[in-house]
């Protein structure tokens, strides 16, 4: 009986983070293949940056139902980068100031299924990579919805910081933290 349970356990732990690991891998992915791009150009990697994922999740949120056709093609970056004003929103939803915007930038780009290598070249052989070899830029926040992946940059200096930390972890941590409670209920009975 012990054993069944012990199996049955290790069975929903297994699941369990099958489930989490695909939560937060395309995310992760992207953001891994910037900071190598990063890297070979002599930078230091950006790291999360929790106001800024919530600013990407929720501006991609915005552009879900915008079609990638007007802008050219697959490589679908748009000329210049959209402003922080323009999603007032967003803004309030994240909680982010827009005196705390001024350096920041946000980054969409349109990609039919969201292929990852076409994703990461859009971001690093269009307009967008004077944003990636700029060491200014310290933080980051990655979001997506259907076609489009946003990223949103954000810099050390009071007018561009949001704040720091990382959505995908704590998301991932109440997850691991759920699983565990489960794991010891199931154990229990």
């Amino acid at each position: 009986m012990a054993t069944l349970r012990l199996q049955r356990s290790v069975l929903v732990l297994a699941l369990f983070l099958l489930t989490v690991a695909v939560r937060c891998d395309e995310k992760d992915n992207l953001l891994q293949g910037i900071n190598s791009y990063r890297k070979t150009k002599g930078l230091p990697e950006l790291t999360k940056n929790d106001k800024a994922g919530c600013l990407a999740d929720q501006i991609a949120e915005k552009l879900e139902d915008q079609p990638c056709a007007g802008l050219t093609g697959t490589n679908s970056t748009p000329p210049s980068p959209p402003q922080f004003s323009n999603y007032p929103d967003a803004l309030k939803k994240c909680k982010v100031d827009i005196a705390h915007t001024k350096d920041g930038v946000i980054l969409p780009v349109c990609v039919k299924d969201r292929v990852p290598t076409l994703v990461l070249t859009n971001y690093t052989q269009s307009s967008y990579a004077v944003y990636f070899n700029n060491s200014k830029f310290t933080g980051v926040g990655v979001g997506k919805e259907d076609d489009w992946t946003v990223v949103v940059m954000s810099t050390n200096a009071p007018t561009g910081t949001l704040a720091s930390g990382s959505i995908c972890a704590n998301v991932c941590f109440k997850c691991h933290m759920g699983f565990i409670l489960v794991s010891l209920l199931v154990l229990v009975f």
